[in-house]
């Protein structure tokens, strides 16, 4: 069936009139005329019967009234999706996260994405470093979230935001009662640091910054994550070292957080992964989304803290 039959009936039922129908239609009556009768013809059924007035819809005609209507709808709305998916405003946004960025960057940038393009369905996945590249190679995922990242030709990469490393103590801790601790206070005490999957990772940095400051660190525990690094700190099992961002999400009863009193180069950045050869627009969409986040929070300056 033509749609422009649908189109045509639908003018005739509204109007009830043929003139009327052919002049909101910008045609002359007879090949209207021809057209209704080519579409009963197809239908096999009569749609209108002829009035002093104009024309009425059979019963026939009322029920193809509904469904020729439901159908523009559906088409429009489908056309109305098509675009809205061409622009990058549409679509199902696959993520891949892991580590302590899920505590605020990640949560922050993904709300101000939904505030801009809230008909974008998002569903996230747990995957570490590794498993990210891997997904995104088999299109299994639009973007990964992920520190300290390297990536193979093939893996683009965005910088979210650069921030500073702050330290967990116990309560009690001989530099807890401080407003910062200098970084080679570090080497006094055991650490616990996270996470043991995806090397390199947030580990072999705290290692290589322990070293550009003169000392091997004494690592007591090497765990999964954020939260059980600074429960086991609780414990009195060491100290842990955790970018600011997890420090603002994950409060501990028995722990104090401070900044560093030196060391600028403790700061550790998060970047956003994507297929190199992506051209969609709902990617570049989200990618727009992540520069200005980026510009929007404030840059660590040569001292290692933020600026305001």
């Amino acid at each position: 069936m033509d749609l422009r039959h649908l189109r045509y009936f639908l003018a005739v039922a509204e109007e009830l009139n043929i003139g009327r129908a052919a002049a909101r239609l910008c045609i002359s009556q007879p090949p209207l005329t021809r057209q209704i009768r080519a579409l009963e013809d197809e239908l096999g059924v009569d749609l209108f019967v002829r009035t002093a007035k104009g024309v009425e819809l059979t019963q026939a005609g009322e029920m193809f009234k509904v469904e020729a209507a439901n159908i523009r709808m559906m088409i429009e709305a489908g056309i109305d999706r098509t675009r809205r998916v061409s622009a990058g405003r549409l679509g199902r946004l696959d993520i891949a996260i892991f580590g302590s960025a899920i505590y605020d960057t990640v949560p922050k940038l993904l709300q101000k994405f939904r505030c801009k393009l809230p008909d974008v369905s998002i569903v996230l996945h747990t995957m570490d470093k590794n498993e990210q590249i891997e997904a995104l190679r088999q299109r299994r995922i639009t973007v990964g979230f992920n520190r300290l990242v390297a990536p193979p030709a093939d893996i683009g990469h965005e910088l979210v935001a650069t921030e500073r490393l702050v330290v967990v103590l116990p309560e009690g801790h001989q530099h807890s009662a401080g407003k910062a601790v200098p970084f080679r206070a570090l080497a006094d005490s055991p650490m616990v640091l996270f996470p043991n999957v995806g090397r390199p990772n947030f580990v072999d940095h705290v290692i290589e910054l322990c070293r550009q400051q003169g000392f091997e660190p004494d690592i007591a525990q090497v765990v999964g994550d954020a939260v059980t690094g600074i429960a086991l700190v609780a414990r009195g099992f060491g100290i842990t070292v955790i970018p600011e961002s997890a420090a603002s999400s994950l409060q501990f009863a028995g722990t104090v957080y401070l900044p560093f009193a030196d060391a600028p180069q403790a700061v550790v950045d998060i970047s956003c992964l994507y297929r190199a050869s992506d051209q969609s627009p709902l990617l570049h969409a989200f990618l727009a989304v992540v520069r200005e986040y980026r510009e929007s929070v404030s840059p660590v300056g040569e001292n290692g803290l933020r600026t305001s």
